[in-house]
């Protein structure tokens, strides 16, 4: 007489995953992989192919040549860097450009964060106010400009209301004031954006927070201070060098508003001055150089401003 005895399946080994679970641990890096690819052939050919090139132009006498034509580019060394330091006009174009960050990094900063505050608040009307910030930066620069131009150009809008206490010659005609306007107009333009990024930061901050600084009978100025101020601090990083970025990079705003740069070259900037060298002038080499010293300054800037902003964490 025979017994059958049934066989119990075989269970893994102890501390080792199914067959299943160690395929799909091999294949989701694939994956990733996969969806991750495009981006970098982007980043390739869109950014770190055309920075290098720009590079090699730098350091040889380059000219644009009619298709099927060729030049050769002969090295030159530091020769270009040297004419860039040494033109008059890239000097001032430096300083405007220190001029205008000075005025809108902060202002930037500061209005960007005190009206996100204000619209995270409940308050009456709140999503009309966040798109009536927001519309100014997803309008056409060319439309503001002639807002702008309207408004502060010469015999303008402000003028009229200023009457005898209106700089002479006009706003955007003057040496004085041309820099600070466009500074108060890119802020202006871009404010909504930075006002979103601080909404979307102020969403990450605690409630408790806001409840233990009224428990303790901190008032409104010091709950902004020590609540909210320090816990978007990750945002404030993001907004300064994102403004340092965007104004570094000033190029519609002074070849439409102050005719591409004046008066006097007060409100030219670097990126201008590479239009006109390298495009207007011919002299891709120089303009290449300039942009390489440009991208420095900025690289530097900007490693500055997070060292700043960061402080405390």
């Amino acid at each position: 007489m025979s017994t059958a005895t049934a066989t119990a399946p075989r269970s893994p080994a102890p501390g080792r995953p199914p067959a299943t679970a160690d395929r799909r641990r091999r294949f989701l890096p694939r994956v990733g992989h996969w969806f991750v690819t495009p981006y970098v052939v982007f980043l390739l050919v869109v950014f770190a192919y055309p920075l290098l090139y720009n590079l090699w132009i730098s350091f040889h006498r380059f000219y644009f040549t009619a298709p099927g034509a060729h030049v050769p580019s002969r090295w030159v060394g530091f020769a270009n860097y040297r004419d860039v330091f040494a033109d008059p006009v890239v000097r001032k174009s430096f300083v405007n450009i220190g001029i205008f960050l000075v005025i809108n990094v902060p202002l930037t900063v500061v209005l960007a964060l005190v009206l996100a505050a204000a619209l995270n608040a409940k308050l009456p009307f709140r999503g009309f106010f966040r798109a009536a910030f927001y519309l100014p930066y997803v309008t056409a620069s060319v439309a503001l400009v002639a807002v702008w131009s309207f408004l502060f150009g010469s015999d303008g809008l402000v003028d009229k209301v200023l009457g005898p206490l209106a700089p002479d010659p006009s706003w955007l005609v003057n040496s004085t004031w041309a820099m600070p306007v466009l500074a108060f107009f890119v802020t202006w333009k871009q404010l909504g954006f930075f006002v979103m990024l601080y909404l979307a930061a102020l969403q990450n901050v605690s409630g408790e927070l806001y409840d233990a600084a009224s428990v303790d009978g901190a008032d409104t100025l010091r709950t902004f201070l020590s609540v909210t101020v320090p816990g978007v601090r990750p945002a404030t990083t993001v907004v300064t060098v994102f403004a340092i970025i965007t104004g570094s990079n000033l190029f519609t705003e002074p070849y439409l508003l102050t005719g591409g740069g004046g008066p006097a070259d007060a409100s030219v900037s670097p990126v201008l001055v590479m239009y006109q060298k390298g495009i207007e002038q011919a002299h891709p080499d120089f303009a290449a150089a300039l942009g390489v010293v440009l991208v420095v300054l900025v690289v530097a800037l900007s490693l500055i401003a997070r060292r700043f902003t960061e402080k405390g964490d």
